[in-house]
């Protein structure tokens, strides 16, 4: 009886061991709870898809078929980033910009949100659940990577960032930080603390060093708006006072505003030509934003004050500008690009944007994950559409990002074109 009793009380301790183990594995494993979710986020976005693709024939694709192909995929995923990589070779079968799907480990997310969220009421009540504090933000240092032959190089660096102050250089490539796998966001959790990013900067390990660079929050916001206003310089060359701006995103009306503002009255005001910078960040440029380099109505406004002195004020800047472009400027600043060709405003610079010229709007997921779908095809003039195809510029200048040390060849063609134009 002793030996029953005994027999009970190991099979009761072996059973709530499996039970707590179970309920542990619940929360590491990727796979536990998280298959039915990921099997629901999974259909959501399908659905999602089905009912907001702006293409009811889905360009030409079998929308079904591929729903049954990638399922089996999205279910064995072991991580959110395996399942998001499932999810969007899923969607990269449409062969349409604006259509990805965004999780919280990686700083797009917080960066589409932070376009979004601000002009809708629907996302800013349903964004408060995965965000509780209210803020879109994420840990980073200011920089934009890129994959190539499998090393992440230092594409761009936001002006005025942690990465810029602690002299990190676009071409960089990034080994490891603090002697682990380098992540976008992981990497640079501990805001405030000191981070050591091991990179190289050459193609010989000889030129591998250490750099520091403390992280802090980015204010998704906000923070193209800070970096498009520390990048706002005058260049002096050759006697001359050439101006500078790079607009990192143009998705609201705060950036032409700052943009007009530094032409009109601010640090560009007595600029003789400018450097206008759309390569990289985000589109979202108003039809208007041109409307200021057009010479058609140089309404001047006089003012006298009481010491007698005349200031002129022009609605219009009627002095020589240049855009750059690179395959990072994407829908509107596309469209921008093409009407600065169209209207003879000034050479466009640099290599063929991205042919990402469809709108598209954000879905938020039930598990906080994030979808972009185009919601709407776009012609520009009518009959031009973009997509697909970009715009090349006047002046095709490459900038290969790997090893540049920093280097900016588009820029100082663009420099170069400016000066040219000033002279003749």
């Amino acid at each position: 009886m002793h030996g029953l009793k005994l027999s009970r009380y190991r099979w009761a301790i072996a059973t709530l061991l499996s039970l707590s183990l179970v309920f542990l594995f619940s929360f590491i494993s990727p796979l536990f709870p998280a298959t039915r979710t990921q099997i629901e986020v999974f259909n959501q976005v399908w659905e999602t898809v089905q009912e907001n693709f702006y293409d009811p024939k889905m360009n030409g694709v079998d929308w079904k078929s591929l729903r049954k192909s990638y399922e089996p995929q999205a279910r064995a995923a072991k991580s959110r980033e395996a399942f998001a990589a499932v999810v969007n070779q899923m969607l990269a079968e449409l062969q349409t910009s604006h259509t990805y799907y965004y999780i919280p480990e990686e700083p797009a997310y917080y960066q589409v949100l932070g376009i979004f969220v601000p002009r809708s009421p629907q996302l800013q009540k349903a964004v408060r659940r995965f965000l509780p504090k209210g803020k879109i933000e994420y840990s980073g240092i200011g920089i934009i990577t890129r994959e190539i032959q499998g090393k992440t190089f230092i594409s761009a660096i936001y002006d005025g960032s942690p990465a810029a102050q602690a002299g990190l250089k676009v071409g960089d490539q990034i080994l490891n930080a603090d002697e682990r796998p380098f992540h976008p966001i992981q990497s640079f959790e501990k805001v405030g603390h000191p981070v050591k990013l091991r990179i190289q900067r050459t193609p010989s390990a000889d030129s591998q060093r250490d750099i520091q660079v403390t992280p802090k929050m980015l204010d998704a916001t906000t923070m193209f708006l800070d970096a498009q206003k520390a990048s706002t310089q005058i260049i002096n060359r050759n006697g001359r006072r050439l101006g500078y701006v790079h607009i990192w995103s143009y998705a609201g009306d705060q950036y032409q505003e700052q943009l007009e503002e530094d032409l009109l009255y601010g640090r560009l005001n007595n600029a003789d030509g400018l450097v206008l910078d759309l390569r990289d960040g985000w589109g979202g440029a108003p039809l208007t934003a041109l409307n200021i380099f057009s010479k058609e109505r140089d309404l001047s406004i006089t003012s006298i004050p009481r010491n007698g002195k005349r200031y002129v004020s022009y609605a219009q800047w009627n002095k020589p500008v240049v855009m750059l472009v690179n395959e990072g400027s994407r829908s509107a600043k596309e469209i921008l690009a093409y009407a600065f060709q169209q209207y003879k405003i000034g050479p466009v610079i640099g290599t063929r944007t991205a042919g990402y010229v469809v709108a598209g709007h954000p879905f938020l997921m039930k598990d906080g994950s994030l979808l972009y779908v185009a919601v709407a095809d776009v012609y520009v003039n009518g009959n031009e559409r973009l997509e697909g195809k970009g715009v090349t510029p006047d002046i095709v200048v490459p900038a290969p990002v790997e090893y540049a040390q920093g280097t900016d060849p588009q820029k100082e063609r663009a420099i170069a074109a400016l000066l040219e134009i000033l002279k003749s």
